[in-house]
């Protein structure tokens, strides 16, 4: 008997029945709306031994459904239903043991802004301007540094911290809207609390909360409320695929299945084409999918309910909250495409005019089409994805401008490329871009040639889809090396004492500010052009070095020509009279001049022109 008693005591103090301590540290999301679609909410709550405690709320028109315990007794999972016509207020979240109230939390639903779940997301009338926060400008130095944040900030390091900021993204604003930019995608900004390289945002380790390097929540709504009174969109981005090896909870998981390969970690094959290969071997499929992208970020497990779920309300939360327009979704293939699907599902049901672009760094346009909504997939899956990055249209321009004309190099390579558009589901909505923060800048690309350059970005700016472009391109900002550092390089102008100043065009050579004046020019002429927001488009085989194509509805019809040459080009246009059609004028937006016969146009070396047919 006396041996029964001693085990049943330790079995009572293993429980920590007795003497437990209770700590109430975090409650995800920590509020919020009424209103809303779903009527399902999870929330995750951490604290010490907060599982051993029962919940108990009252609020009319929340039921709490379930409570879940997970093997770390430090969480516990708490379901809720929302009624339709639940009203905005608070709540107190009691969480008791032994009928003793031992921690309370109070929960807000908030009321949801006029028209918020019918937010237009971004589409083809914008331009996007892609921004690294840390590299672009400094307007609050006193966050810089910050108590608690492990990385101290070193502008000498093209690795560290230089000091860019939301605040200085806000006082830019102006320019960039005088620019005819009218969409801004912010690489990550949400806290990045690593040791090292930790400026470029891909390591979260709060995914609730800005990093105050960068600012506040407050402030990147501020950002978004600036840009909204300038007719202007936000983009975030976003990261499912993994966090921060310093995430907070690394330390302190919910079970072991919350992220794979843990503790012992494998990194990824990079291998991608497993999502679609018919032939693919398990084992290659699950190294794709579960290895680690780098060893400082591990794997998440999307295919853990709880994950699923946290990572689902983390964006409807900062959409709500922000007020985006658009998400960009890093490493698109890499999560389990199941919780993908189930993801964008989910936010559309909740945003049905939301856009979201997916990356899926291939040249192959058949891989990348797979993932686009309404793709009917030889596999049976089925994605709800609204747009990807053309990466296959991106190489094609460069190596285009950069080749010499032949059979199969050279303009032919854009020709090609556009025309596998009968992959796409959609591919006026496809996010075309001469480069991003991952690869060496457009100027560089083609060989630092101002006129390629120009030709590049008429290109894009003009043929289908939603046109992106990196912050910098539009001053020829350049790097000597291809590491990440030296390309997210820091804008002139960003920080006191800058001897060149972009925004007041301080310092700027004649080319570089002829530059910022020819994007300007074709940006705000794009700005109210349905034609090429959501115009079709035909194009003609290139012939001897000059590539033409039309952007067209019933109103009007724009041609554009490429002139790769060396020399002026005559262009005679009766090879294109199925769509000129009776127009005999025309006028180059780009140069601003008319041309009174059409019949034959002179195209100056090197350039591109963008005709308005009259």
């Amino acid at each position: 008997m006396k041996q029964k008693l001693s085990t049943l005591f330790l079995i009572l103090i293993s429980l920590n029945v007795f003497s437990a301590d209770f700590k109430l540290e975090k409650v995800e999301p920590m509020f919020w709306w009424a209103g809303m679609n779903s009527p399902d909410l999870q929330l995750m709550v951490y604290g010490e031994n907060i599982s051993m405690t029962n919940v108990h709320l009252e609020y009319p028109g929340v039921e709490l459904v379930s409570m879940s315990t997970v093997q770390n007794p430090n969480y516990l999972f708490i379901d809720l239903k929302l009624a339709k016509d639940v009203q905005p207020g608070s709540f107190n979240i009691q969480f008791k043991n032994n009928n003793i109230v031992v921690e309370s939390y109070s929960y807000e639903l908030k009321k949801r802004e006029d028209g918020s779940a019918n937010r237009s997301g971004f589409n083809g009338s914008d331009v996007i301007y892609l921004i690294t926060p840390d590299r672009f400008i400094n307007g609050n130095p006193d966050n810089d540094w910050v108590e608690g944040m492990k990385e101290k900030p070193n502008r000498a390091d093209r690795n560290g911290r230089h000091g860019g900021d939301i605040r200085g993204i806000i006082n830019s604003l102006d320019y960039l809207q005088e620019m005819g930019f009218t969409a801004v995608w912010l690489n990550p900004v949400l806290e990045n609390n690593m040791t090292q390289v930790s400026y470029h945002g891909y390591s979260c380790t709060d995914f609730y909360k800005v990093d105050p390097r960068y600012g506040s929540n407050k402030e990147y709504r501020e950002l978004n409320d600036e840009l909204d009174k300038r007719g202007m969109k936000l983009i975030m981005d976003m990261i499912f695929n993994h966090c921060g090896s310093e995430h907070w909870w690394m330390d302190d998981m919910p079970m072991p299945d919350w992220i794979n390969n843990y503790p012992e970690y494998k990194i990824t094959n990079h291998r991608r084409t497993v999502n679609q290969d018919p032939h693919a071997a398990e084992i290659d499929r699950s190294g794709m999918v579960d290895g680690w992208f780098v060893p400082t970020m591990p794997d998440l497990n999307q295919r853990n309910p709880f994950m699923e779920k946290y990572l689902i309300q983390n964006s409807i939360w900062w959409i709500e909250f922000v007020g985006l327009e658009g998400i960009r979704q890093d490493t698109w293939p890499y999560p389990d495409k199941n919780m993908m699907t189930s993801w964008t599902k989910q936010l559309l049901k909740e945003y049905p005019n939301f856009n979201i672009v997916g990356e899926e760094w291939s040249m192959n346009p058949a891989i990348v089409s797979y993932w686009q909504k309404g793709k009917n997939n030889a596999d049976g899956y089925e994605c709800f994805l609204p747009s990807l990055m053309d990466f296959p249209l991106q190489s094609a321009v460069s190596q285009a401008l950069t080749k010499e004309e032949n059979w199969g190099d050279g303009l032919i390579q854009i020709y090609e490329s556009i025309a596998n558009d009968f992959l796409y589901p959609d591919a006026n909505n496809l996010v075309v871009f001469p480069d991003n923060h991952d690869m060496s800048r457009f100027y560089v690309q083609v060989g630092e040639d101002i006129d390629l350059l120009k030709m590049g970005l008429a290109y894009f700016l003009t043929t289908r889809g939603v046109p992106q472009l990196y912050y910098g391109t539009e001053i020829l900002m350049r790097h000597p090396g291809n590491e990440h550092g030296d390309i997210r390089a820091d804008f002139p102008g960003g920080w006191e004492g800058d001897k060149v100043n972009a925004l007041s065009g301080k310092g700027l050579t004649a080319e570089q500010k002829e530059m910022q004046a020819f994007l300007t020019n074709i940006q705000n002429w794009r700005k109210n052009k349905d034609v090429i927001h959501n115009g079709k488009l035909m194009h003609f085989i290139p012939q001897n070095g000059v590539y033409t194509y039309f952007r067209y509805n019933e109103k009007e019809k724009i041609m554009v020509v490429l002139n790769k040459n060396e020399s002026e080009s005559t262009l005679v246009t009766d090879r294109f009279k199925e769509i000129i059609s009776g127009r005999k004028t025309g006028k180059d937006i780009i140069s601003l001049t008319q041309i009174p016969d059409i019949s034959e146009i002179k195209i100056p070396a090197k350039s591109a022109m963008v005709i308005e047919l009259k």
